[in-house]
This record gives C-alpha cells, sequence and structure tokens, in this order.
C-alpha cells in the first residue's frame, strides 16, 4: 500500500509545500527523459504477493502484525487490513530461468509467512476475495493501525460526503452501505511488474491495456463476496468502491476516479499522463520530503520522486506506471494490479508469464496498437472478462468478436510463447508455465470456476456458508500441495471435518434467504408463506427495510382460536412487536441461552434496524444433531480403537 511515512496534517500550507515538490519531481522527469537517463537496455521482472491470514474456520485472523514481527523477514510488509499481508519479491533480469527463479523465492516466502502464521493459530490463503469475509471484519478494529491508512481512510471518507452503496450484479445481487473504506479490506492480489526501455514506453503501456482482457480472463479468482455470487473476477467491481474518493456532485461532473482503466491511449509522452493526473486528482496525504529532485539533478545525482511516487500511489490504475532507481540507474516498469491472488503459487507464474510474454512479442510483431484497436473496445473487453472469464467476448485486432478461450488458445497464447524465447527465457521454464494457461483454457477451468462450480454441486441442503467453509479448507491444502487449478478435484463436504468452527457467532449460519411481509399486508400472506417454505416465523419489514415485528406459527393458531376473519386482518394486528433481537457478532452460546430465558423459537438478527438474518430454535436443532453425530462417531471411534 506504500509509503508508511505520511503527515496527518490538514495544514494548507503543507499540502501546497507537497504539491510543489510534485510539481518539481514532474519536471525532474521531464530532464531525465529529454537527457537520456533513463535506463533503455535492460529487462527486468518483479512481483508483489498480497495474502489473506485465516483462522481454522477459514475466516479472517487480524494477526498480521503479529506475524511479521515473528517472521522478521524484510520481504513482508502490511496491508490496509490486519488479515492481509504483502510479500514483496526481488527483480530479476528477464533471462534464462528467470521464472522459476521467481516461483522458488514466492514458495520461500509464503513457507515462511504460512509457518510463522501458525505460531497465532492461524494459516494463509490465496484468493482474490475470501469468501468467508463477513461483514463484522469489516470494521476500524480491523484497520492496520499505521498512519498511512488511518489517514487514507480518513481523507477519503471526508471527500465522499455521504454514504457509498455499492451495487454489484452477478448470480446474486449484492447491495451494500459502506461508510468507510474497509471494504478494500477484501482484496488482495498478484501483482506483476515489467520494466522496458524507455524508447518503447509508451506503446508497451498501451499493449498492457490491449492486453489485460485475455490476461485476466484466464485467471479469475474471486466470484463471491459475503456470500453472494457475483463477478468472475469481483476485485475489479469492489475496489472502485473501496477508494473512490468522490461525491455524488463530482460523480454528476463526471470526475474521474481515482481506481479505474483509463480513459484513453497513453501518448507518445508519459509526461503528458502524469500532468493530467496532477491536474485531475488533488493530493490527500502528504509527507515532508528531505530533498528536492531538481537541485539533485544539478549536483548530478539521480532523485527518488518521492512526491510524485506518493501521489501515484493513491491513483489506483489497473495498469500503472512506477518509477524506480536500481544500481544507481532510473527506469520505468509497468505495474499489472489486476490479476488476483492465487489459486496456487504456480497458476500465479503463469499469470505471469503469460502477461510478460505478450507484452514482449505484440509490440514486435505488430507495433502501434492505436492504430489497430478502439480503445472503447479494450476498456470494454476487461470489464467482461471481469465478469464472465473465459467465456467473456473479447473485440480483437481484426475487429471481430472471440471468446476469451479461443483467442488465447489460437492466438496469445502462441505468441507469448515467442515473446519470452526471444526474451531468452529457458525452454523449459516456457513449456512449464505456458503449459499451465493453455491447460486452464482447455479444461475452461479457473479458480472462480472452481469455486462457483464446487458450490453448485454441493448438497443442496447444507448452508451456503458450511459449504464455502468446506471449500475454503479445500483450497487450503491444494494450494499447500502446490498443484494448478485445473488440476484441482472439485471441493466437497467432508463429514469428517470440525463442524464446531463454523458455530462461532450467529453470523456464520444464521439464515440471510429470508421472506417477509409488510406491516399492511393481509395475514393470509404470511400464512401462505409458512405452509410454502415451511417456516414457522416471517419477519414483518416497513418500507423502508427495518424490523418492525414477527408473526409465528402460533400467532396464526391464536388468530384462528378467536374466529376471526383472516380475510380482514392486517399483519400488524397480529404481528409481535415486543422484539428480542441480536447482532451478527453474537455468539451461539449467548443467542442458545436467550432463546432458553425468554422461552422464544427465534431471534432477529440486526444491524441498526435492519434486518439482515435470523436464527431458530429449527436451526440449533440442526447443528445439534449434527455435532451430536460427530461426538457419537468419535466416541465410537475411541472405543474401538481399544
Amino acid at each position: 500500500m506504500g509509503d508508511q511515512r505520511v503527515s496527518t496534517s490538514t495544514d494548507g500550507r503543507e499540502i501546497r509545500n507537497f504539491t510543489k515538490s510534485v510539481l518539481r519531481d514532474l519536471e525532474a522527469l521531464e530532464r531525465m527523459l529529454d537527457g537520456g537517463m533513463l535506463e533503455e537496455d535492460k529487462l527486468r521482472i518483479g512481483a508483489e504477493q498480497e495474502m489473506f491470514l485465516v483462522d481454522s474456520a477459514m475466516c479472517p485472523s487480524p494477526v498480521s502484525t503479529k506475524v511479521i514481527e515473528h517472521a522478521e523477514d524484510p520481504r513482508l510488509t502490511t496491508e490496509i487490513g490486519l488479515f492481509n499481508i504483502e510479500a514483496n519479491l526481488s527483480p530479476l533480469d528477464l533471462e534464462g530461468k528467470c521464472l522459476s527463479k521467481m516461483e522458488g523465492e514466492l514458495k520461500e516466502v509464503i513457507g515462511i509467512v504460512r509457518n510463522s502464521a501458525r505460531e497465532f493459530g492461524s494459516d494463509i490463503i490465496l484468493t482474490g476475495i475470501l469468501p468467508t469475509i463477513a461483514e463484522s471484519d469489516l470494521v476500524m478494529e480491523n484497520l492496520t493501525p499505521l498512519p498511512r491508512y488511518i489517514e487514507l481512510n480518513r481523507i477519503l471518507t471526508e471527500l465522499q460526503g455521504e454514504d457509498r452503496v455499492i451495487h454489484i450484479k452477478g448470480l446474486d445481487e449484492l447491495s451494500l452501505h459502506e461508510n468507510d473504506t474497509f471494504i478494500e479490506f477484501c482484496n488482495t492480489s498478484f501483482q506483476v511488474h515489467l520494466q522496458v526501455g524507455i524508447s518503447e514506453y509508451a506503446n508497451h503501456y498501451n499493449w498492457s491495456q490491449a492486453i489485460a482482457a485475455p490476461v485476466l480472463a484466464s485467471a479469475v479468482n474471486s466470484p463471491i463476496l459475503l456470500g453472494h455470487r457475483l463477478w468472475m473476477e469481483t476485485r475489479i467491481a469492489l475496489f472502485k468502491h473501496a477508494v473512490d474518493s468522490r461525491s455524488v456532485t463530482f460523480q454528476a461532473r463526471s470526475q474521474p476516479s481515482r481506481v479505474n482503466f483509463g480513459y484513453d491511449w497513453m501518448p507518445d509522452s508519459i509526461i503528458d499522463v502524469i500532468r493530467e493526473d496532477v491536474a485531475r486528482f488533488r493530493v490527500i496525504i502528504t509527507r515532508e520530503i528531505g530533498h528536492d529532485s531538481l537541485d539533485m539533478l544539478d549536483e548530478g545525482k539521480i532523485p527518488k520522486l518521492g512526491a510524485w511516487g506518493m501521489l501515484n500511489g493513491t491513483i489506483w490504475r489497473w495498469n500503472r506506471t512506477c518509477y524506480g532507481v536500481m544500481d544507481g540507474k532510473p527506469s520505468l516498469r509497468v505495474e499489472a494490479r489486476y490479476l488476483p491472488s492465487g489459486p496456487s503459487v504456480i497458476d500465479e507464474i503463469a499469470n505471469s508469464a503469460f502477461f510478460i510474454g505478450l507484452m514482449l512479442q505484440l509490440p514486435k510483431e505488430y507495433g502501434d496498437v492505436r492504430s489497430l484497436m478502439s480503445f472503447d473496445d479494450v476498456k470494454e473487453n476487461f470489464f467482461s472478462a471481469a465478469r464472465f472469464g473465459f467465456k467473456s467476448q473479447i473485440v480483437w485486432l481484426d475487429q471481430k468478436g472471440y471468446t476469451a478461450q479461443e483467442l488465447i488458445l489460437n492466438e496469445l497464447a502462441p505468441r507469448a510463447r515467442e515473446g519470452l524465447k526471444n526474451a531468452g527465457v529457458d525452454q523449459a521454464d516456457i513449456d512449464r508455465y505456458m503449459g499451465v494457461i493453455e491447460a486452464r483454457a482447455n479444461a475452461i477451468r479457473t479458480g472462480a470456476g472452481w469455486m462457483l462450480e464446487s458450490l453448485s454441486k454441493m448438497d443442496p441442503q447444507a448452508k451456503r456458508n458450511v459449504k464455502i467453509r468446506a471449500m475454503m479448507a479445500q483450497m487450503k491444502e491444494n494450494q499447500e500441495k502446490g498443484d494448478p487449478i485445473y488440476e484441482w478435484d472439485l471441493a466437497t463436504i467432508d463429514e469428517n471435518t470440525d463442524w464446531i468452527d463454523n458455530y462461532g457467532t450467529v453470523e456464520r449460519f444464521m439464515s440471510k434467504d429470508l421472506f417477509t411481509v409488510r406491516p399492511g399486508d393481509v395475514i393470509d400472506l404470511a400464512a401462505s408463506l409458512m405452509n410454502w417454505k415451511h417456516i414457522r416465523h416471517v419477519p414483518v419489514e416497513d418500507d423502508s427495510g427495518n424490523l418492525v415485528g414477527v408473526v409465528s406459527h402460533r400467532d396464526l393458531l391464536e388468530l384462528l382460536a378467536k374466529s376471526k376473519p383472516t380475510q380482514e386482518v392486517a399483519v400488524h394486528e397480529v404481528m409481535n412487536t415486543d422484539l428480542t433481537t441480536i447482532t451478527p457478532e453474537t455468539s451461539s452460546l449467548e443467542a442458545l441461552s436467550i432463546m432458553r430465558t425468554e422461552k422464544i423459537g427465534c431471534l432477529p438478527v440486526v444491524r441498526g434496524e435492519k434486518l439482515i438474518g435470523l436464527i431458530t430454535a429449527h436451526d440449533f436443532l440442526s447443528v445439534s444433531a449434527k455435532l451430536f453425530e460427530e461426538r457419537m462417531k468419535s466416541v465410537a471411534s475411541g472405543s474401538q480403537m481399544e
């Protein structure tokens, strides 16, 4: 997430001084470009791996600072959420066995994190969005307590000016009111860096935009958010909401979002793009800049361009230009940020190989992409890939539409192989990693597809949260084995799983798919719902979605006993308004105790006044039966051993 040395000051003079430093950095970069100072003849690759920390129930485990401190590895750093960790891999020259070297280092650092996490009862998962994450995890207490994150959260919240409504539609539909940036806790990625020669940088950057759709389509791994099945790569839709600094007023004026794919091709000079950023995006975080970039150039030194780097770090393009200095030489690199974490290490390196190979071959073979494709098509391709993965339709260089699968197999995979070969990458590495891409395309299997198909094939009577946790346990096991996604068997619900972890809080097993009525509805509707859906309690909501009562099966029996003509009775005449409610974070033991003490058969689960779930005596009976069965099997197994 960038430099942690930030200022929390809101002083206008400090912001003006920082903005001046940004402008000086821009002038210094222009001087370096004009003077031919940026590295020209070196190709390098690098990567950043983000990970989720999970507990034994596959739920977020907010122990990142403890894990990093225990691991004592300089490659590890924090992310915005306390259950996220980032590892920065070493830059490598693009040659020989560079890809297998990257895989080796990645396995090493993941092993270090995993071993350290286990010291705190946790483990790691590689996935774009953790399917088990819940709204109760997206709270201030899980924000990493470092100045950059705290200040970024404060400023973005102020700029937005009102509650954000997140609305994403896929197989399911999610609407979420979010007051803070904490939804960003949900995202982890595997970011690939490619340094190219400065004279061809603009064309290479434009090609990174053109190939983003097919590369993403082959790698999607984020289909589930808060229990909802959405886009194949939901991160693309979600991240835009997470750090969008625009109020409704600025959105109405078509003010660009800080999270964007871009609005047009890059012109011949990167300077024009940076100027556009400075013009459109205000400085939102600052820090003291201890040097003047132009003065450093005058002294024969290479500046770090720290002020522009900090501004650039608050503009989240899916392909981002980054500046760096290595061995005393400045350079620019393309940072592909759209790729998700997971589903396995070899899959991530394969994604990198595919991206790098295309970046090397297509500019060489076709030249300037701006004359071959409409940017609008490129942008539409990208969002189509995020929605549908391999099944997305992509308009390519010949202006014809292809599925991502056929485009990859027939056109792009062979060219990526050629690009890697011409760069001197070892043939065994090319075959290993491009073979993974080709096998995934032939099988139409991605991490996202594996998750959705696994859930669809599980017992339809099982609760979705149980299915998801079973799936995540299988994912963790497969990741530790290291097999690519196309070799994974579909996940199943393991009867030997320790189910107790699924029921710590009511949020983990409450019913969310609820049938409700309004106070003015005829009571016959509530009775019909009970009959049709085999339920004994129907919540009553007003037009704003606030919980105002509950109609129970017993209420209907009492109504019948009084022999009232039900067709004339409204729900509000019968419903119980003296309600005991709980929150999603309520422990299951506490909820059970409340039901026993108050002799009630259901507990509405609310956030504020909004109904978000329901716990009933039948839910506890089902859980008890499962746990009792496990206990008896354990006792029987112990007796046989004796």
